[in-house]
């Protein structure tokens, strides 16, 4: 399995290959550390050596012995320069049809371990064909995954994002947990209903998951409540080494990826990774994250 990282020498590109190396590990997936350079910039190579070298071909072999540097021993990784329009562009080109994942780090002028969807993030969230991991801003764990959480919203569109949690926790021998997010607005009064309805969707996605997954899983429900989305995200506990897993907008194109209202709240406000899959995704090979 191949992932792809998008790598900048700068800390969000740090970001990106910590939180690669982590989500490699006990998947024998190799990172392809790739740089997006110019595709205007003439190379007399892509790797030269000593007084030859321009300072743009200067810049990308600093960028490769840097980047390299930051992958743990025990983790295969390559690195290119790949000239392209844009970054995002450069990126969805590299991944092909057979990458499993593209990793990038947020924006950097959020909070603390929060995220800033910035122009590379934005465009890779409404367009890549494979699922696009996200690392929030300070992210520096290289250790494995301890848990996956999936947000089990009840639109169509998430039974691949169901698959892809589940074949991820299993593979990994780690816990799954799923969640409900529920909003109420001061004032409203509905009963309960809202919350009845998301703690019986959860259970129909546990029953699932528990049918799927090998006897003993540890698999959990949570139904988080809260007067918006980043309220209800803010009420649950997270474990160091967690990754959230989330469908796109049921608005994607099919096997494409599209961030609707409620993702961008939740990305928003999270403070660990997230997992962003494709509606309809499919690898017949292999499982993506």
């Amino acid at each position: 399995m191949r992932y792809v990282v998008g790598y900048t020498p700068n800390e969000r590109g740090a970001d990106a290959v910590a939180l690669a190396s982590s989500l490699a590990r006990a998947q024998d997936a190799e990172l392809d550390l790739v740089y997006v350079v110019d595709e205007h910039t003439p190379y007399s190579g892509l790797y030269p050596e000593g007084d030859v070298a321009t300072p743009a071909e200067r810049a990308v072999l600093d960028a490769r012995a840097r980047g390299l540097a930051l992958v743990p021993v025990n983790v295969r990784a390559t690195f290119r320069a790949v000239p392209a329009a844009s970054f995002a562009s450069g990126l969805i080109q590299s991944a092909g049809s057979d990458a499993g994942l593209i990793v990038v780090g947020a924006a950097r002028n959020g909070l603390f371990k929060r995220y800033t969807v910035g122009s590379v993030a934005n465009g890779l969230l409404h367009a890549s064909p494979v699922p696009v991991a996200l690392a929030p801003r300070g992210y520096n764990r290289t250790g494995p995954v301890t848990r996956f959480t999936l947000a089990t919203g009840q639109r169509a569109g998430a039974d691949a994002a169901i698959g892809a949690a589940i074949g991820a926790a299993n593979r990994r021998g780690v816990p799954l947990r799923l969640v409900s997010l529920v909003t109420l607005d001061a004032g409203t009064d509905d009963g309960g209903e809202a919350t009845n309805a998301a703690h019986r969707h959860a259970n129909t996605v546990l029953s699932d998951a528990a049918a799927r997954l090998p006897e003993g899983h540890d698999v959990t429900v949570a139904v988080a409540h809260g007067r918006s989305i980043e309220e209800a995200i803010d009420s649950l506990e997270w474990l160091d080494g967690e990754v959230m897993v989330i469908g796109s907008s049921r608005l994607a194109v099919k096997n494409r990826l599209f961030m609707g209202s409620t993702a961008n709240k939740i990305l928003r406000a999270l403070p660990v990774p997230m997992v962003v899959v494709p509606r309809d995704y499919e690898r017949v090979d292999s499982m993506p994250i």
